[in-house]
């Protein structure tokens, strides 16, 4: 693999995203995680799994870059794969705990959503959801999955402005779990995960598919109609340039 590795521990697995410096999300990626959500699922000696990145990044969201070159054709399977992946994070029937190492924008956010407890670092980072500056409509999908963490209510107006929350922020509103210094953010999440290991697994599992049912549902909800809006404005002249503006910033900070 070539954006992800796994390590495997005693009981558990480190699923460690490993792309470039800031863990952007491709199709590579997207598709590797999927792979390896699979196999940590059958894996009878991985009883949970911790979700992790490195450095300063958790993930900096979706690769922008990569992703303006794509054709008609290619956005689309994209947009259907990063879909599935959403879907499998959030019916991932283990215990997964985001260990969030720094920023988390956007399409790193929705990652950290999938799972069941997130664990982010102190210090200058930010994580939330800011697809409208970017020129990107929100699909019903992310709009239901933030809402399930932070309620409709919330996730109606930090959507609509774009918001990225400080770690204090992220901890107020219910985004993250706990906040603590970077070094110790995968050790606490091991703790966490270990409170839900010492649970009846079969009953653990079973509540939290009960609890998802609805989200899931939604998550199942029709491609073409639901993400029509989205990849109608993807091709826009006005959006072009925009992405092109943003791409352009990003290559000067890199």
């Amino acid at each position: 693999m070539n954006t992800i590795r796994i390590e495997y521990q005693s009981n558990y697995a480190v699923l460690r995203l490993s792309n470039g410096k800031a863990n952007t999300i491709n199709a590579e990626m997207a598709n590797e995680i999927l792979d390896a959500l699979l196999e940590l699922k059958t894996n009878e000696q991985v009883k949970g799994v911790i979700l992790t990145g490195h450095g300063e990044f958790f993930s900096a969201g979706l690769d922008v870059i990569e992703l303006y070159k794509y054709n008609e054709n290619q956005m689309s399977d994209f947009w259907k794969l990063f879909s599935r992946l959403a879907r499998r994070l959030v019916a991932f029937p283990k215990p997964l705990i985001a260990a969030i190492t720094g920023h988390s924008p956007a399409g790193g956010c929705v990652l950290a959503l999938g799972c069941d407890y997130r664990v982010m670092a102190t210090g200058n980072y930010r994580i939330g959801l800011n697809e409208i500056p970017f020129g990107i409509v929100v699909p019903n999908t992310i709009y239901n999955l933030y809402g399930f963490t932070v309620g409709k209510s919330n996730a109606y107006k930090f959507l609509l402005e774009g918001k990225l929350h400080t770690p204090e922020e992220a901890l107020k509103c219910g985004l993250v779990d706990e906040i603590i210094s970077l070094e110790e953010v995968e050790q606490k999440a091991i703790q966490q995960l270990q409170v839900y290991l010492k649970l009846n697994s079969k009953v653990w599992t079973q509540s939290k598919m009960n609890f998802r049912n609805d989200l899931l549902n939604e998550l199942n909800a029709d491609f073409e109609s639901t993400f029509e809006p989205t990849l109608k404005q993807w091709w826009t002249p006005e959006n072009r340039a925009l992405l092109e503006h943003i791409i352009s910033s990003l290559k000067k900070k890199s």
